[in-house]
């Protein structure tokens, strides 16, 4: 989840021709300014904003004067936002400072994949704490809400919350769909199962079998757990949990840390 599958850096540039990618891009400026233009609006920034655009959203990014910005490009993000929004750092730059690190780890062939997980994940929570305005209609906020608050009771009925409110089924599911992507009812399965693999990964949880792990995010039958966590990680969950535990014994702790950025590897625009 939120993994960094690339990032590069633009410098003096003029326009970034149209085009798209499969994964959620996030986009730093770090001096200049300029505009991106996507089918139906456009987006103006300026130094020190950050434009996170959904995958598969056709843009061009123009400027009369030029600009310069680092890219980073997530995939399996747990963003989910159904278009581009945008997000200013703070005063003490410190997105700024969390985007350089990215770009120089992703360049950086030590403990590259350990530390390109944590910044994965950092910038996608700087995006989410830094929105300000509301990306849900509050309706399907509520619909959200609930579910984050029930997901892992294993008797929690979510049409039975749905039929409850004052509006038809098809309706709200037809509503979610579009603000979030997905249904109500993708939405609880991926949140079960996202949780459920944040588990396998950790080790404060090595006492709990995969039955342990299903029933604690909200899966009655361990067998139909199984089958969803393959279908969507592409591999069974107790080898899913060994492989990140071997990921992580091979890492000498006292070689995890944080350099300060190589300024010949990284431009100060």
């Amino acid at each position: 989840m939120n993994e960094i599958v690339h990032a590069g850096k633009h410098n003096l540039t003029f326009t970034v021709s149209r085009h798209m990618h499969h994964y959620w891009e996030l986009i730093y400026c770090t001096s200049g300014e300029g505009t991106i233009f996507f089918d139906d609006f456009t987006i103006p920034y300026k130094e020190s904003d950050i434009i996170a655009i959904p995958p598969d959203l056709l843009h061009t990014n123009t400027s009369e004067k030029g600009f310069t910005n680092i890219f980073i490009n997530l995939n399996d993000s747990n963003l989910n936002y159904i278009t581009p929004i945008k997000i200013q750092d703070d005063s003490s730059h410190h997105i700024r400072t969390a985007f350089q690190s990215a770009y120089y780890h992703f360049c950086e062939e030590k403990n590259r994949d350990y530390l390109l997980t944590a910044y994965g994940h950092l910038l996608a929570a700087y995006v989410r704490a830094y929105q300000k305005t509301p990306v849900h209609s509050v309706i399907v906020e509520e619909i959200r809400s609930n579910i984050v608050q029930n997901f892992s009771d294993c008797e929690y009925e979510l049409d039975q919350f749905l039929r409850s409110l004052p509006f038809s089924y098809d309706y709200l599911r037809k509503l979610f769909k579009k603000e979030m992507g997905v249904t109500p009812h993708q939405y609880l399965c991926d949140k079960r199962l996202n949780t459920a693999a944040e588990w396998l990964s950790g080790s404060y949880n090595e006492g709990n079998n995969i039955a342990d792990v299903a029933r604690l995010c909200g899966f009655n039958e361990p067998l139909y757990f199984s089958r969803m966590f393959k279908k969507k990680f592409g591999i069974a969950p107790s080898f899913y949990r060994s492989d990140r535990q071997q990921s992580i014994t091979r890492l000498d702790p006292d070689e995890v840390h944080i350099p300060e950025p190589d300024p010949s590897a990284i431009e100060d625009a």
